[in-house]
């Protein structure tokens, strides 16, 4: 009985790895390329505990797994502007998070015109200062991408 229960657990444990976090609602949006620039993916973060943050560096990625866009190689820099950590006795920069973090993406040209649903992962990294914590966050997501 005794090995059952710890077989449970450590089943329960491995799928709540890839279950969102409860400390960020993440989403994501599609924005059509413009005159002289890419088109972008936005990914908005949401934070449900006001004293965990979103850290600069490592800054947070984005890998898509389905649909006609791919993420640019060299990511550009969040458009989220950093706040800094606070004193010099607790380091670290973290993302001001009223504003979404962009990755510009390419459209693959021989892609169908219309609607596409896209899907993938943003992972990020996070810390609470209060409780003197740091992890690593993942978060599914989806979105629609309409190619002309």
């Amino acid at each position: 009985m005794m090995i059952l229960s710890v077989i449970l657990t450590a089943g329960a444990l491995f799928q709540s790895a890839g279950a969102p976090t409860p400390h960020f609602d993440v989403r994501a949006s599609f924005s059509a390329p413009r005159r002289a620039g890419p088109a972008e993916v936005a990914v908005q973060f949401v934070a449900k505990d006001p004293d965990v943050k979103i850290n600069e560096v490592p800054a947070p990625r984005l890998k898509l797994s389905t649909g006609p866009a791919t993420v640019v190689s060299v990511p550009a820099k969040p458009s989220a502007a950093a706040k800094d950590g606070g004193s010099g006795s607790e380091p670290g920069r973290y993302l001001d998070l009223t504003l979404p973090v962009t990755f510009p993406v390419t459209i693959d040209p021989t892609a169908a015109r219309g609607s596409h649903d896209v899907k993938g992962t943003v992972a990020y990294f996070y810390c609470s200062k209060r409780e003197g914590w740091c992890r690593k966050g993942t978060a599914e997501v989806a979105f629609p991408i309409a190619v002309p």
